[in-house]
């Protein structure tokens, strides 16, 4: 072929066999750096690794150099002379980064007892006299895994995972020596896999040897030609076993047939493993090996006396090279976005940033602005997207999306971080969709609800945060379960009510308990019930990872069983609006896709209902729907709660559509302004109800409502506290826009007021609206003193310090 120069070199590798390497000079090209073969120097130069009859080691000079760093002050390099003899460079740690998540290809594999002994032969004079050579029988020596960040943090290479754990790597793509049964089959060996609640069903918590003996292995076919640069390793997930590997080893092939192994110097690896089931412990290899095959081969496991077996969850680090031979390129799967954007993951500092980046080139639709504080004060920070921001509008609906609920499911931060930046460059360009969006509601983005969870699990990184660290608050509650509990009030006020007529179904005051200064309430929970409280949301969602699947309320039993579907009275347009979602994420609308870890939710459509897949009291969604007037739904929106940087990509364009087409919803249903028929003044507090469906809601403070239904007809009736009610048939339609329903009441007559106070009657009052305003001021009252009591507390800290 014209502009290419075939050149075929052949290379000694360490293991004492030569291997044929073609190249092409206009390809991808790596530097090897100069290595000694039995005593003589090969000279190398530029070429390009093809397909091999075995795995190739490859050395490369900028990869070798940074890698090699260690946790100590100065690490060595060792190199071979002509003689044998062994030369020792010294070279110096280079600075720490300091923003932003640890990424797992910036840490190193070097141990310190290795870096330890190499200092020691600096110390040896090189005129000592040969001793005799005492044979030994040498005992095996364990690589220790980094659990430090590495020092050349800006040289290191960025390998990726595979992808074990996002399901990027296949189940056909994993094998193993043997498996106990179906459910800890080699498929089920994916990091952070989560197993069912049964022992011995489909869905269990690892890959599970059917031997006990250092034969049984774990393979992982990469399908092209990678650069394997490490493994991480984690035990069993299961509530009934305690299985896991202490150590292992590593083999590389190109074809399953020759097996070549890890190395570390002249001796075959072997790497540390696991001391608990959960914590993810990564091992680097010393020289990253080229092969398409790799497997894991267990040493040495938790015996549990007789009765432990061989158990593992693992993820594979490497990148994959460019095959020169694929002329079909244009049939790989996409790894970029066509849109341009800031896909990495952004600490608390890059995140206000970003956002003030944001802000700066589209003030005229953007404000930013703070709901509260965390524990560590960190603020939380809004991005509000409007034509006219910071202003309620008459009639124009307020939405509202929340991500970082639990700290370490990470990817809502980083899609709403992305959404904002996307408004804002659409709008620019005159997108009219973007634009009518931006005209026709009010947007707020709150990216981290949890932003001292997210710091803690950002400083282990995505593959080491494990499934747990940073999901809840500083004080160790979990959000999702701090919201008050109105369901179990509700359902208590039914039960004992014999008057159906007394009963009320929407705007529950929160529980005299709950305001308190001692209820344990996060204060970043009290800060969004006082968001919600200040704002009029009509529709709103909080991003979750760790699932594929939409939930909707409610997600709370009745009877505090485990599991049973609980619907509201709005289940119709809570399963639209689930659907909406579901339906337009390229991952969930994809028939072929595996579950995520013990629920197949296609057999749903990916939607369900909150309480028939767990139990959640005190959840944000039921705390939603029952104190305010929005509707509000969970988006589980990835296997992985911490996808690698290098996934953030295609994860925005899985989700731009549903993100998208989900805020669209607010304007379905009725919209209108409830005024005085004399006035024209809007009456805020009215009670919009809808025949047939046992739910309520409230105008807000100039008079304007929005009743989220399906298309149909509906009977709606409007009163007021002073006001004869009225009513209207109203029909919804199946277009993009809500229907108008405005309401004129009459106030009642001061001569009919006198005649009912005449007869000793008294005026009906809206006691469930005083009593709700009471609770929530005294709310706030208590939120302020326990921020009193805190600030001081750190401030006589400091000053002890």
């Amino acid at each position: 072929m014209a502009g290419f120069l075939p050149i075929t070199l052949l290379l000694f590798s360490a293991c004492g066999f030569f291997a044929p390497v073609s190249s092409h000079l206009a390809g991808f090209t790596s530097t090897v750096k100069p290595s000694v073969v039995s005593g003589e120097d090969l000279t190398t130069k530029r070429f390009f690794f093809a397909r091999m009859s075995n795995a190739t080691e490859v050395p490369t000079t900028e990869f070798t150099t940074s890698y090699r760093k260690s946790t100590a002050e100065t690490t060595t390099e060792r190199l071979t002379g002509k003689e044998g003899r062994k030369l020792v460079r010294k070279v110096p740690e280079m600075e720490k980064e300091e923003e932003g998540p640890v990424e797992l290809a910036k840490r190193s594999s070097r141990s310190l007892k290795v870096a330890k002994r190499l200092k020691n032969v600096l110390k040896k004079p090189k005129f000592f006299p040969k001793k005799p050579k005492i044979t030994k029988t040498p005992k095996p020596q364990i690589k220790k895994v980094a659990r430090h960040q590495s020092a050349a943090t800006e040289t290191a290479p960025q390998c990726p995972p595979l992808g074990l754990e996002s399901l990027r790597v296949k189940d056909t793509q994993l094998s193993a020596s043997s498996y106990k049964r179906r459910g800890l089959g080699p498929h089920r060996g994916r990091l952070n896999i989560q197993s069912g609640i049964k022992d011995g069903d489909i869905y269990d918590g690892a890959w599970c040897a059917q031997y006990k003996d250092k034969s049984q292995w774990l393979e992982v076919d990469a399908q092209k030609l990678t650069r394997f640069i490490g493994v991480v390793l984690q035990g069993r997930n299961s509530i009934w076993s305690w299985d896991m590997v202490h150590t292992y080893k590593v083999q590389f092939s190109n074809d399953t047939l020759r097996w070549k192994p890890c190395m570390n110097g002249s001796k075959e690896a072997i790497f540390e493993g696991n001391q608990d089931t959960e914590t993810p412990v990564l091992a680097l290899f010393d020289t990253p090996t080229v092969a398409r095959y790799i497997r894991i081969n267990p040493q040495t496991w938790y015996q549990n006396g007789t009765e432990g077996d061989i158990c593992l969850r693992a993820e594979v680090l490497g990148c994959t090279l460019p095959d020169p031979s694929n002329v079909y390129t244009w049939q790989t799967e996409p790894t970029e976005s066509k849109d341009k954007l800031d896909f990495r993951h952004h600490n608390y500092k890059e995140m206000r940033k970003l956002m003030k980046s944001v802000h700066d080139k589209c003030p005229d639709i953007t404000r930013i602005y703070s709901i509260g504080k965390s524990y560590k004060d960190l603020k939380l920070y809004v991005m509000e997207i409007s034509d006219n921001p910071g202003k309620h509008e008459l009639g124009e609906p307020e939405f509202r999306y929340v991500a970082g609920m639990h700290g370490n499911e990470v990817l809502g931060r980083e899609l709403l971080l992305n959404l904002m930046q996307y408004m804002c460059q659409e709008y620019k360009r005159g997108n009219q969709r973007i634009v009518h969006l931006v005209k026709e509601t009010r947007i707020h983005l709150l990216p981290s609800m949890n932003p001292d969870g997210y710091e803690m699990a950002s400083k282990k990184g995505s593959e080491l945060a494990g499934w747990a660290l940073g999901r809840y608050s500083y004080e160790g509650i979990d959000m999702n379960h701090n919201f008050a509990d109105l369901n179990s009030v509700m359902w208590t006020a039914i039960e004992l009510e014999t008057d159906r007529s007394k009963l009320i179904n929407h705007y529950f005051p929160i529980p005299e308990q709950y305001t308190s200064e001692e209820a344990f309430v996060a204060p970043e929970t009290r800060a969004v019930i006082s968001w919600m409280q200040n704002i009029p949301f009509v529709l709103g969602a909080n991003l979750h990872g760790g699932e594929l699947v939409i939930t909707y309320p409610y997600d709370m039993t009745r009877d505090w069983a485990p599991r049973e579907h609980t619907p509201t009275p709005d289940e119709a347009f809570f399963r639209w609006l689930a659907a909406a979602y579901a339906s337009t994420n390229q991952v969930m609308s994809n028939p072929d896709r595996r579950p995520c870890h013990n629920k197949d939710f296609l057999r749903y459509n990916n939607i369900i209902n909150g309480a028939d897949w767990h139990n959640v009291p005190g959840s944000m969604n039921d705390f939603s729907y029952l104190h305010t007037n929005c509707f509000e739904l969970t988006m589980e929106l990835s296997c992985d709660k911490f996808p690698h940087a290098s996934e953030l990509p295609i994860e925005w364009e899985n989700n731009r559509e549903s993100l998208l087409v989900y805020m669209e919803q607010v304007h379905r249903g009725i919209k209108g302004v409830i005024r005085d028929k004399d006035t024209k003044a809007g009456i805020a507090d009215a009670i919009i109800k809808v025949e047939d469906i046992d739910h309520h809601i409230r105008s807000v403070a100039d008079g304007d409502y929005w009743r989220l239904l399906n298309p149909g007809e509906y009977h709606v009736t409007v009163s007021a506290e002073g006001y004869f009610p009225s009513s209207r048939t109203c029909d919804v339609m199946y277009d993009h826009f809500p229907t108008i329903c405005d309401f004129n009441l009459t106030k009642i007559p001061r001569q009919r007021v006198k005649g009912i106070m005449a007869n000793r009657g008294k005026l009906p009052k809206d006691h469930q609206l005083r009593l709700r305003q009471l609770r929530m001021r005294k709310l706030r009252i208590t939120t302020k003193a326990v921020n009193r009591r805190r600030a001081a507390a750190a401030a006589k800290l400091v000053k002890q310090v």
